[in-house]
């Protein structure tokens, strides 16, 4: 054995004991986990790697700007959110190998974080000593358009994936989020869902492939990880098993031409009526159609210093103006939609008009490869609804919305192609029965506890005002709307029974497949956070 490589494992022995005796943070912020980290790194690559230039410690200059490049949630980027011992940054995929197997050396815990848009900052906060792997650098993306299909890396954004289908055809696109600057690694391991949903199902419902690290250090692909395991990563949270390196897609075709409009109405313009039928409509309707429902309190335009309710459906079809004018001309008249609300527009515009840009506003379609993105104090929970709300019971929900005055809802219509899915086919259960999706959304901008406080009770208020209208046993929640208020675990004897608890809310039935695939690929639960799958206790 090279003597080097020995003294690399004896350190590593050495500081493993040290770091589980529990010194001073002060210690296990040093230089010695630092050097001794990135000196097993050196001997797992290639001299020709340059690792130095892809580990940030505390002490380099650039550490707090990559820390918070992918923080898109304030309420975790303060100066008492506990921080990293080391950022690592792979730009190969044997940077990720050497990363896994030495962090298990040390016996750091290690965060993976692939694209930021991180609800609970679970991918780059803990309380005990952690490392971040952070994948941004491994974003390539190959498209294959006679095969109709792309490898998409982890570290790649949903803008950049859309924009390189779109460069290689007009008329292809893929099924996911609506929000260009979102990780891939994250959204798909999560399952996934966009505005094509209803006519292609979910992302995770159109991948063929997958290449991850797993806690031997080991590159697996879908053949060599074996169908369980491939199931476990395509809904279940890729986090929970090893470091997913990136994605196989089916592409889907997109016609021409498609179709966007929002129209609003307030309470005085029978936004209630619009909401009642909306439920019947949205869930059954022509699965080229998705309109989503935003509702919020807002100052009334016409009773000067009340407070009503706005409702309003943004609409991706996929067809012209004049077959979607059809449709909801016979089935929500209550919309009042007219062929000027409409814009027809290519898929790919499309996707920056959902992004906030109207028409006439379109940027370059390179705006898509942006990594930009305010960041706002946010808070987010969800539930799903398989019973339509009453018009009585609407009433009563607008009362409490705007008596709390700031929270609104998203309400996103699911059936069409996702529901004919059976519920097992992937961990993602939420299909069949469920007539559509509410997420819980407030945003601020001060930096302000009290103002955070405040906002934080008007959510969980409506949250519990809401219960009577949801799902039940369990109270069903959506993975990629992390909300750790429906329980958290720690790596501990009870991390089974903590598991349980909010395990059973985001996968239902096939919360215990999770639980036996973890415990046959990772017994001692080195891949883990605060809602990760746990194992089976030993």
């Amino acid at each position: 054995m090279n003597p080097l490589t020995s003294l690399s494992a004896l350190s590593a022995v050495l500081l493993f004991i040290v770091v589980s005796l529990h010194l001073s943070p002060s210690w296990a912020a040093s230089d010695s986990v630092y050097d001794t980290f990135l000196q097993c790194l050196t001997h797992r690559t290639q001299p020709s790697d340059h690792i130095s230039d892809i580990v940030y410690s505390r002490a380099n200059s650039s550490f707090a700007n990559v820390l918070v490049s992918y923080v898109r949630n304030r309420r975790f980027n303060s100066s008492s959110t506990p921080k990293p011992l080391v950022i690592v940054t792979p730009k190969q995929e044997s940077h990720v190998q050497a990363a896994v197997l030495c962090s298990k050396d040390l016996g750091i815990h290690l965060k993976i974080r692939s694209g930021g848009h991180d609800y609970e900052g679970i991918s780059y906060v803990s309380d005990d000593a952690f490392f971040i792997l952070d994948m941004f650098n491994l974003r390539s993306i190959n498209v294959n358009i006679q095969k109709e299909t792309a490898w998409v890396q982890a570290g790649a954004t949903l803008g950049e994936l859309y924009y390189r289908i779109w460069e290689k055809s007009k008329l292809h696109g893929f099924p996911a989020g609506v929000c260009p600057t979102v990780g891939v690694g994250g959204h798909f391991s999560g399952a996934g869902y966009g505005n094509m949903l209803r006519k292609y199902g979910l992302s995770v419902d159109n991948v063929l492939d997958a290449r991850m690290v797993d806690v031997r250090g080991r590159i697996l692909d879908r053949k060599a990880m074996g169908e369980d395991l491939f199931w476990a990563i395509i809904g279940g949270g890729g986090a929970s098993f090893g470091v997913i390196l990136g994605y196989q897609i089916k592409l889907v075709p997109v016609p021409e031409k498609v179709t966007v409009f929002r129209v609003e109405k307030t309470l005085d313009q029978n936004a209630t009526d619009l909401v009642y039928k909306w439920q019947f409509v949205a869930p059954r309707t022509d699965h080229g159609l998705f309109m989503r429902l935003l509702l919020q309190p807002v100052t009334s335009q016409t009773q000067k210093g009340q407070k009503t309710l706005r409702a309003t459906v943004v609409t991706l079809f996929l067809g012209n103006s004049d077959q979607l004018l059809a449709i909801t001309d016979k089935e929500l008249p209550e919309m009042g939609l007219k062929k000027e609300n409409c814009t027809e527009l290519s898929w790919i515009e499309s996707v920056l008009w959902w992004d906030g840009f109207d028409e006439g506003t379109i940027p370059a379609l390179e705006t898509l490869l942006s990594r930009d993105d305010s960041t706002n104090f946010l808070k987010r929970k969800s539930d799903y609804v398989q019973t339509p709300i009453s018009k009585a019971n609407l009433d009563w929900l607008w009362k409490k919305m705007i008596e709390l005055g700031k929270v609104g809802l998203v309400f996103n219509p699911y059936g069409g192609r996702m529901s004919e899915i059976p519920s097992s086919a992937t961990p993602f259960p939420h299909r069949a029965g469920n007539l559509f999706k509410i997420q819980y959304s407030v945003n601020w901008s001060e930096d302000d506890p009290e103002l955070e406080k405040n906002y934080l009770a008007q959510i969980r208020s409506l949250y519990n005002y809401t219960t009577p209208f949801v799902s039940k046993n369990p109270r069903s929640t959506y993975l990629n709307y992390r909300d750790l208020d429906i329980g958290t675990s720690t790596d501990g004897k009870n991390s089974y029974e903590e598991g349980q608890v909010y395990g059973v809310k985001y996968f239902n039935d096939n919360f215990e497949r999770l639980v036996k695939v973890k415990t046959a690929v990772d017994p001692n639960n080195f891949f883990r956070n605060e809602q990760s799958i746990p194992p089976l206790p030993k």
